[in-house]
């Protein structure tokens, strides 16, 4: 006998409504509560919410633009996933990431190669001979995807509701948290050895519940709390892009010793352990020979035309006055001193808001400067800033003149022959060079990745390529070339186009030489020194 139909529409309503009260089987709250427990640590840590951290490769471009840094070339090998849970272009993200970072100072240039670093050296071995390669990499990135733990911490409850023989229902809900871990190391090419705290150790915890991902994926950097939320459709890549992208601002600021944690979000990193520490080692490490802490300083400097002079890890008495002018402006005392105090000052610093002298420190006296102990803090000799001043202004009255030889003034060279060139300037000066090859491409060949320093002394000519990684040959095809180099007083790199500048040994779009000539004219101010040499075949 059927049961009334009174009787069955009283038994649905009521497992409806029981079935209404599922909200009570909340899981998610008590997993993200669990989660937060386990990554908050000791203390709550600032919250922010982000979207990626495409804001930060886009920070990083300009800060690279702002401390002159380019020509940093690397391979990256493929980036494995050694946990075997996840299918996603990891090595495809990293290459996306640094394109990002480099779209407008062309600071860094990434070449994927091989799989493992046994091709890495193969490649090594041969790449001075490969046509698509002209000068070998200075880095190699290599790394993996450490750790992918699912269902760190999980909740689940369960309801049924039974009304026979009428009707049987049931629900049910889960929740789980888990935790993606990706490790990537700086290594240098000439020795596939790992460079010294150029490394990046990041996880995401990953919120998921039911069959989808629902929530955020957390990462913690610097003692913030990043806080992204995740698209269903991509779940697991998108939080893996995110530590991808992390790793690519963190490994690139490590290696240029640039502050990027500013890129993320800390203001002030004195008052920060982590990034506190990161100075702190970045200082000392620099500071035990004092050659390469000197060396950073003169650069920085003479980006910012403070100093004009060499950029060779001695103290003279050009560095000295720059030294000590700009830690004035930085509110410090005038003294010609490289402590920590200073270099923490200068990381810390909003160098556009710093006014930059009428003249720059420049240094043209031969005579060298006696080094300051390797103890810390460094202290420059002391300040003589008129002799050098005075010497100056006597070599600025003769004409700048530019040398550009090869030995027994050579100037036919058989098919992919090798050429040397020796660069004289009539006094010290800064020389730039650019090759016109066959196919009428334009490529910037010094100064450059192993050569930094633009400024060639005039008792010092430079032989190029002497023992930089690279080759200058005669094309196969025999069509003549032209070698232009350039004469500046002062170091103008920073004040010509970026796309007349882009990256050493790679194509200058839409560049001729009369273009970088006219450009070098406007940076130079007029005064330059122009020499062409025009290689033909035999």
């Amino acid at each position: 006998m059927k049961p009334p139909k009174a009787a069955r529409l009283l038994a649905l309503s009521a497992t409806l409504a029981a079935l209404a009260g599922c909200q009570t089987l909340e899981v998610k709250q008590p997993t993200i509560d669990q989660t937060n427990e386990i990554r908050k640590g000791p203390e709550d840590r600032p919250q922010r919410s982000i979207t990626g951290f495409s804001h930060a490769l886009r920070c990083m471009d300009t800060l690279l633009l702002d401390y002159g840094v380019r020509d940093i070339t690397m391979l990256t090998e493929e980036i494995s996933d050694e946990t075997k849970k996840l299918n996603a272009g990891t090595r495809d993200m990293l290459i996306s990431s640094v394109s990002d970072m480099s779209r407008r100072s062309r600071a860094v240039r990434l070449v994927a190669f091989g799989k493992d670093t046994a091709n890495v050296i193969s490649y090594l071995a041969s790449a001075q001979n490969a046509a698509a390669y002209q000068a070998i990499p200075l880095y190699d990135i290599k790394g993996s995807v450490s750790q992918f733990d699912e269902n760190l911490v999980k909740n689940q409850k369960d309801l049924g509701i039974g009304f026979a023989p009428f009707i049987n229902l049931g629900a049910a809900k889960d929740a789980g948290s888990s935790m993606l871990a990706l490790d990537l190391s700086v290594l240098t090419t000439s020795d596939m050895a790992v460079l010294a705290g150029v490394t990046s150790r990041n996880s995401v915890m990953i919120l998921k519940q039911g069959s989808g991902i629902d929530g955020d994926a957390a990462y913690h950097k610097f003692g913030i709390n990043y806080s992204m939320n995740l698209a269903k459709a991509e779940g697991q890549t998108q939080a893996l892009r995110g530590l991808v992208e992390l790793a690519a601002v963190e490994l690139i600021g490590k290696l240029t010793k640039t502050p990027y944690w500013s890129c993320l979000g800390v203001n002030d990193p004195k008052k920060n352990d982590e990034t506190r520490l990161e100075m702190f080692d970045w200082y000392h490490a620099m500071a035990s020979t004092r050659i390469e802490l000197i060396a950073y300083f003169q650069n920085q400097l003479r980006r910012r035309a403070f100093y004009d002079g060499p950029i060779d890890g001695e103290f003279n008495p050009a560095i000295d006055e720059a030294i000590a002018n700009y830690r004035a402006a930085l509110g410090l005392s005038r003294e010609a001193v490289l402590n920590e105090e200073f270099f923490y000052a200068f990381l810390a610093a909003d160098h556009t808001k710093i006014k930059r002298p009428d003249q720059p420190a420049r240094y043209v006296a031969p005579n060298s400067v006696a080094g300051a102990p390797a103890s810390i803090p460094v202290v420059a000799s002391a300040a003589s800033a008129s002799p050098a001043a005075a010497a100056a202004a006597a070599s600025a009255a003769a004409p700048l003149k530019l040398s550009v030889t090869a030995p027994k003034q050579q100037t036919r060279f058989a098919r992919g022959e090798s050429i040397n060139l020796s660069l004289a300037p009539s006094q010290d000066a800064h020389v730039y060079c650019y090759l016109q090859d066959e196919e009428s491409k334009v490529i910037r060949f010094f100064p450059n990745r192993f050569a930094r320093d633009s400024r060639i002394a005039a008792a010092q000519p430079l032989t190029l390529p002497g023992a930089m990684r690279f080759q200058l040959t005669m094309n196969t095809k025999g069509v003549p070339e032209t070698i232009s180099c350039f004469a500046t007083q002062r170091d103008v790199m920073a004040s010509l186009p970026q796309a007349l500048v882009g990256t050493d040994f790679e194509p200058l779009p839409g560049a001729t030489l009369e273009l970088i000539r006219g450009a070098f004219l406007k940076a130079s101010g007029g005064t330059l020194a122009q020499e062409n040499f025009r290689v033909q075949a035999k």
